[in-house]
């Protein structure tokens, strides 16, 4: 059995009411009903609580993923920069004006590499990843040796 009850709204809740059980193709009494059965259940705060624990979880998984990436590419970076330090020959006095000419040249092919890399979506994380699941991949294919060095691959 069913109870009949009266009441008023706001006329902008009542159109917003109107509105929404249209929507949805159900009645506005339907709407009504399920709103305060849902406001009045005793478990709508161990719900809510639930809702937001997911959440947290969820921004906590991508803030690990956030600060794996961060690691990667620092441990990266530190090491390109301590290979090159102690791989790159000093230049002579004699050639500073040449070295920065070249140096502005290389700088300007990775400033549009980098580009080109980030238009892609590819990132480092990415290729490591793609790296360690590949079965046969050899093991080290550009040794600290290697052409990074200056010497020339076999």
């Amino acid at each position: 059995m069913r109870n009949k009850a009266t009441f008023r709204l706001p006329p902008n809740l009542m159109r917003r009411l109107a509105d929404y059980a249209a929507r949805k193709r159900v009645s506005q009494a339907v709407v009504v009903e399920v709103a305060l059965e849902s406001y009045l259940s005793p478990d709508g705060a161990e719900r809510l609580e639930a809702a937001l624990a997911r959440r947290l979880d969820r921004l906590s998984r991508a803030n690990e993923r956030l600060e794996r990436h961060v690691t990667i590419g620092n441990e990266a970076f530190a090491l390109f920069v301590k290979h090159w330090l102690t791989a790159a020959p000093p230049l002579p006095d004699t050639m500073p004006a040449a070295a920065r000419v070249k140096g502005k040249e290389r700088y300007d092919a990775f400033v549009e590499a980098l580009g080109r890399r980030l238009q892609k979506g590819r990132t480092l994380a990415d290729d490591i990843a793609a790296d360690m699941a590949t079965p046969d991949r050899e093991l080290n294919p550009v040794s600290l040796n290697g052409p990074l060095s200056g010497q020339r691959p076999a």
